[in-house]
């Protein structure tokens, strides 16, 4: 096949589909995937409805290891292939580490940390076996590199895989197969909403003034937008492993 496939978890909403858009302008066929299916058909509709057979859906809980080997299995089946692998579903929890429910912070662990395993490892396999190279990409975020109040769940998961993605990366490098992430900040996505309305919740101010308390902070002085984190998936790119992206805006130094 001339054209390159591409699996983008998450890819539903926010920056998973800016992803999958950004791939199917670049002319890979993309497989659209998300744990709400209306949302899945949506991306893939629109993007078909640019370039017609681009894009398929596929409904997945990425925490289900068999689900997630099946999804890769039925891709290359409709595909003929696989050569982008990007784990981008995950959850946010906010709440002090006392007050932290138990079940939520091992749902978090499991879609966050275990998905991103799982994708990798199944994704590995298919791009091993078909011995041509390929890219995996992992969610990670600018609580992967300085934790925050609030955050402790989360960003000992996305710390987690800035770990995994390293270890992956060497590991994988004999293959031709790149293992990066990339570290968002701010964001403009349907989960950053949810981040600064429950912060703003607990402590007893509003949404907008959070999220103008952490905007300030950005050096170029707005939130991103989904599109702005997508260049990882860019064919210059591709010298590039094991290693994770920060792409805040300049809140952050390191």
């Amino acid at each position: 096949m001339s054209k390159k496939v591409a699996i983008i978890t998450g890819s539903g909403k926010g920056i998973g589909k800016a992803i999958a858009e950004r791939l199917a302008t670049e002319n890979y066929y993309v497989a659209v995937v998300d744990i709400d299916e209306s949302s899945a058909k949506y991306v893939s509709d629109s993007i078909n409805a640019i370039k017609e057979n681009q894009a398929k859906y596929y409904v997945l809980d990425v925490a289900d290891r068999k689900s997630v080997f099946d999804l890769v299995d039925k891709v290359v089946a409709d595909f003929g292939r696989l050569d982008v692998f990007v784990n981008n579903a995950g959850i946010a929890y906010i709440d002090s580490i006392i007050d932290s429910d138990p079940e939520k912070v091992e749902r978090l662990f499991d879609v966050n940390l275990k998905g991103t395993f799982w994708g990798i490892q199944a994704a590995a396999k298919q791009l091993k076996k078909q011995g041509s190279g390929g890219r995996i990409i992992n969610a990670a975020s600018l609580a992967a590199v300085e934790g925050s109040a609030l955050q402790g769940a989360y960003s000992a998961s996305k710390f987690a895989i800035r770990g995994l993605g390293q270890s992956a990366a060497k590991e994988l490098a004999k293959y031709n197969i790149t293992v990066n992430a990339y570290d968002p900040g701010i964001v403009i996505t349907p989960l950053r909403d949810y981040i600064d309305q429950r912060t703003a919740q607990i402590k007893n101010t509003t949404a907008e003034i959070q999220r103008q308390s952490v905007v300030n902070e950005i050096a170029l002085g707005r939130a991103a937008l989904p599109d702005d984190v997508s260049f990882l998936v860019s064919q210059q790119a591709k010298y590039i492993t094991g290693q994770s992206i920060l792409i805040d805006g300049g809140m952050r130094f390191h």
